[in-house]
């Protein structure tokens, strides 16, 4: 067991230094905590050694790590905004997070969070340190230099919440005992845009890729689900040893949990004594050499969940369904690189981790998945990219849904409501808007959700679905483990596709500019029918015009938008395209022809396919009615 476990470790450093040198420079971390959770208090302490890696060229003064549950105590960062939102009227109601809201100002002392670290050194030595609520700032007696490694050991202790925002304890609803997530003391993040301590004002998140060697002691009742790999199953059991085996635990009424999770940037553990465990194995690793030069990583997917009013056949339906949906996925969006998941059984919502995720139903287990993709993987920095991740995990939740049910109808019809909605509002702010920096939780909810989603569909307008698609698979191959940004994004689609971007994501991510497109007039000219289109909204798109005649057949027009410098090839081979030179943008109208007559058309339409986000429709569709009219 030992010797497999260091080899692991060993082999995903490896690939680690490689994918780091890859990208420039990335920080890397090592964790290794040993943490003790006391189920009659609900408190915890700690220890933890962790190896840090300046790999970029600068000298580090300072460091910085979250405390993430001190934002559960009266009068926070959090508290107060969650307070503030509440007096913002939205709609018919008002703008709380419904999880939050005023719950935090009432906490209990035995209620609320509390996270310390009691001391820190480095490579032996005690540093200074200052706490500003959810940021522990460290004063470092020594600088750390450019390209060098550094030991930080410290002990830290707390007290678990009750549950109010993703992390927490005694779920009112889901009755789960305990959701442990952000509950160490993180490093912040330190990038090419230098160091990210984000207070825990409500979203998001963002971590340094690594390894975490965790063990974990609690009530031996207890049975315990997460990120990483179970080391010592066969002291656990609980359904984790190999089957047919015997379980050998230790004496006392304590049982330490341990895990390895290799290349990941957070580690989230929860547990419950009722828990109950289904696990299914969904292949074995292959090597390259025996299956035609790819290499198949085994996986295995695990579900822990509380037996509530929730029937365990809808719980045990994940496990059916991901089966089934998972050679979809990594077919359009990329291989999934561990060897487990878990979907576990939550105090809040459906939230992501590496590896796992939080759940307090069965509803949102595809969403949470996909996370995997694009947090646990991808992982932009949440908090400046977030429609990068809400909104491509969207995407691909509404793609995989699409699949699973055989529907063929537009898959991502919602998020294009949810975007007009947002654009039609007045409180659409830009995708450029930190996470805790949108003025409403609905504006930000519809523009990473919504906008984020109809993104990428749209792209697929822009440059073809089947170039999009490849995109989708170039960009996950090419920055995974990286932490793209918008641009390294924008750049992989322009290769693939062979058009210029840059103008869809300054328009799509850095105004609020809208698209609405109208059919102008229509008139017959010299034997032929000229169509002229305008452009009303302010952000300039390709345009698709469909022109259906009276004999039941169809023409495309296709124009372009000269900031593309390209255009896209057929995507119906039962219609193609007729291809006009480029609309220069900053013209307002434009004119295609036919040589069909006037009378033989039935009906013009701009983008029949539905993917242009145009915010009023009623003024894409043109119907012709030829009918004679009865005499009176």
């Amino acid at each position: 067991m030992q010797r497999t476990f260091w080899l692991t470790m060993f082999c995903a450093m490896q690939t680690f230094q490689l994918l780091a040198q890859g990208s420039g420079w990335q920080q890397r971390v090592q964790y290794k905590m040993d943490v003790k959770l006391n189920v009659q208090t609900n408190r915890f302490a700690g220890t933890q050694q962790l190896e840090y890696w300046n790999n970029s060229p600068d000298t580090l003064k300072k460091l910085y790590y979250h405390l993430y549950f001190n934002a559960f105590q009266p009068g926070s960062m959090m508290d107060t905004r969650s307070r503030r939102q509440g007096t913002i009227q939205v709609g018919r109601g008002v703008d709380w997070d419904n999880r939050v809201k005023d719950r935090i100002v009432n906490l209990k002392p035995e209620e609320i969070g509390e996270q310390k670290v009691v001391w820190l050194k480095m490579n032996g030595r005690p540093q200074q340190l200052q706490t500003h609520e959810t940021i522990l700032e460290v004063i470092l007696d020594k600088p750390i230099l450019p390209k060098s490694k550094v030991v930080l050991d410290l002990a830290f202790e707390g007290q678990v919440p009750l549950q109010i925002r993703r992390s927490g304890r005694d779920n009112a609803t889901t009755k789960v005992r305990y959701s442990m997530s952000q509950w160490y003391p993180k490093l912040c993040a330190y990038d090419q845009d230098g160091w990210h301590p984000n207070p825990y004002v409500g979203r998001e998140f963002y971590g340094i890729w690594g390894n975490y060697d965790v063990r974990i002691t609690l009530d031996k009742n207890y049975v315990v689900g997460g990120t990483g790999y179970l080391q010592n199953p066969q002291q656990i059991g609980y359904g984790y040893e190999k089957p047919g085996t015997a379980v050998m635990r230790p004496a006392g009424d304590e049982l330490t949990w341990h895990f390895y999770a290799p290349q990941v940037h957070d580690f989230m553990w929860a547990a419950d004594p009722d828990y109950v465990h289904r696990s299914v194995k969904l292949r074995d690793s292959i090597p390259a050499a025996r299956n035609g030069g790819v290499a198949q990583q085994e996986l295995t997917l695990h579900l822990l969940y509380k037996p509530t009013n929730v029937k365990a056949e809808e719980w045990e339906k994940i496990l059916v369904d991901a089966q089934k949906a998972l050679p979809f996925i990594e077919k359009h969006f990329g291989a999934y690189p561990y060897k487990q998941y878990s979907f576990i059984h939550g105090g809040d919502g459906g939230m992501e981790y590496p590896m796992s995720t939080l759940l307090i139903g069965p509803g949102a287990w595809l969403h949470e998945w996909m996370h995997s993709w694009y947090q646990g993987v991808l992982a932009t920095n949440e908090s400046l990219y977030g429609w990068m991740d809400e909104g491509f995990t969207s995407y691909a939740e509404d793609r995989i849904s699409a699949f699973l049910s055989a529907d063929t109808g537009f898959a991502q019809a919602g998020s294009y409501r949810g975007y007009v909605s947002l654009a039609k509002s007045g409180r659409e702010e830009p995708l450029t808007t930190h996470a805790d920096h949108y003025n409403t939780n609905a504006a930000y909810s519809a523009a990473v959700y919504s906008k984020g989603a109809v993104f990428m569909e749209q792209l697929g307008y822009i440059t073809g679905a089947a170039v999009r698609d490849q995109i989708l698979l170039d960009y996950y191959q090419q920055y995974k483990f990286r932490h793209p940004t918008s641009s390294d994004l924008i750049r992989v689609a322009e290769k693939r596709s062979g058009m210029e971007l840059d103008w869809y994501k300054d328009y799509w991510v850095h105004s609020t500019k809208t698209i609405d497109y109208a059919i102008d007039s229509v008139w017959e000219e010299s034997g032929r029918t000229q169509v002229r289109i305008k452009r009303v909204g302010l952000l300039p798109m390709p345009i698709d015009l469909h022109l259906t005649f009276t004999d039941g057949t169809r023409e495309l027009h296709y124009v372009p938008l000269d900031l593309m410098y390209g255009q896209k090839t057929a995507e119906d081979s039962t219609v193609l395209p007729i291809n006009y030179p480029a609309w220069k943008w900053t013209h307002a109208t434009y004119v295609v022809s036919t040589s069909r007559k006037l009378t033989d058309i039935r009906q013009v339409e701009i983008d029949a396919s539905q993917r242009l986000a145009d915010i009023d429709r009623k003024n894409n569709v043109l119907k012709l009615d030829w009918t004679p009219a009865k005499p009176l």
